[in-house]
């Protein structure tokens, strides 16, 4: 005989299970988890979670999230601003930033070209990376975009708008893995791929 469950339990299962990475077991566990719970702790956490959806936003500069209009990093007088490392996601960003490498700037694409998938350069922040490398003072681009034929596409792409202006253009070096995804490598593979970075002719 098929067990059903509550339905408000039932709805709570459903919903974890929306969740990238999230099976139907481990729905049912964090399900349980929540149930076994305080309402105090329950409430803190719903609390928590429409506040981060409320108050996170993306940086008006590199399109990293924040909770202000320009994130930390863009704000550090510190970081080398003639740098900028482009990232195709704020997880590759993050991913960097565990290295303790790098000391420059970033800009996030949100994505790469994949026209079979419906993104198009122009559905990409592309043009407002030219906008910045048009006004700020920038010495140097490193295409950090993942390993793969989108972001092999995208680093070429970007490349080519790039130049006219003058500037040197870099690409990680391949200590990150043909076909793997930046978020997933560990800190020294990535530190040796910021290290062996190539200009890009």
């Amino acid at each position: 005989m098929y067990f059903k469950y509550a339905k408000p339990l039932a709805k709570l299962i459903e919903e974890f299970s929306k969740m990238p990475g999230i099976g139907s077991k481990t729905a049912q566990r964090l399900a349980f988890y929540i149930l076994k719970n305080s309402p105090e702790n329950a409430k803190n956490l719903a609390k928590t979670i429409i506040e981060a959806k409320e108050k996170i936003k993306y940086c008006s500069v590199c399109g990293n999230i924040t909770d202000e209009d320009i994130c930390e990093i863009c704000q550090n007088a510190n970081r080398d601003k003639s740098i900028i490392c482009v990232v195709e996601g704020v997880k590759d960003l993050i991913a960097l930033e565990r290295t303790g490498e790098y000391k420059g700037v970033y800009h996030v694409l949100e994505g790469a070209i994949s026209p079979l998938d419906g993104i198009e350069p122009e559905n990409l922040k592309i043009e407002n990376l030219i906008k910045r490398l048009k006004t700020d003072k920038v010495n140097e681009v490193i295409l950090a975009t993942n390993p793969n034929i989108e972001g092999e596409v995208t680093a070429s792409y970007i490349a080519k708008l790039i130049e006219p202006l003058k500037i040197k253009v870099t690409r990680i070096a391949y200590g990150v893995p043909i076909g793997g995804s930046l978020e997933f490598a560990d800190e020294v593979t990535l530190t040796q791929a910021l290290i062996g970075r190539q200009k890009i002719k």
